[in-house]
């Protein structure tokens, strides 16, 4: 039996729900290990845009990443939501910012310089579950599918999940799937 969108929205938020703070971290730091795995293979990859994790939204800890991605230089994006028009800016974050939560508890960094995004290379994409062709599913607001329609279609976009993937997630047309997701145990190639 296949879920539904909303269905399994509901069943990942459960399921990340029902781990402790310690498993959380856990997982978050394996999957940092094979980021740099990863990148430590794509020296030409300079241009990173990264999420940071809603706390209450149990999402993955990026931080270890962007600590790992300031070592090895190059630059390193992150987007806030444009209230007039619900569509993400790009921001390029200065060096050693701290960061503040927005009215929706997203990390929001004090010092940044919003840009343009046609440098980026990388986007580590959030997501709530995936499947096995790369399709994704988030929150459902479509922030990221608009954001990554906007962009060059040869950026790597790299989800981040604690889960392996679903069989089959239902698309739609504007839905843009990822090339790669990283787990605890896995790099998955679409």
């Amino acid at each position: 039996m296949s879920l539904d969108k909303h269905e399994l929205r509901t069943f990942y938020m459960e399921l990340r729900a029902a781990l402790s703070n310690e498993q959380l971290e856990k997982k978050s730091l394996k999957i940092t290990d094979h980021v740099i795995a990863f990148l430590d293979e794509r020296k030409e990859l300079n241009n990173f845009h990264l999420f940071f994790p809603i706390p209450k939204q149990m999402e993955i800890n990026t931080y270890p990443i962007k600590e790992y991605l300031e070592r090895r230089g190059g630059n390193i994006y992150t987007s806030r939501v444009e209230l007039d028009s619900f569509t993400l800016q790009t921001l390029l974050l200065k060096a050693n910012t701290k960061f503040q939560l927005d009215k929706w508890g997203i990390p929001i960094p004090e010092n940044f310089e919003l840009v343009s995004n046609e440098l980026i290379q990388v986007v580590f994409v959030p997501l709530l579950a995936y499947d096995q062709k790369g399709n994704r599913i988030g929150f459902g607001k479509g922030y990221y599918d608009i954001f990554l329609s906007n962009l060059d279609s040869s950026i790597l976009k790299i989800g981040l999940s604690y889960f392996s993937p679903e069989l089959y997630i239902p698309s739609e047309l504007h839905d843009i799937p990822l090339d790669y997701c990283i787990t605890p145990e896995n790099i998955i190639t679409f």
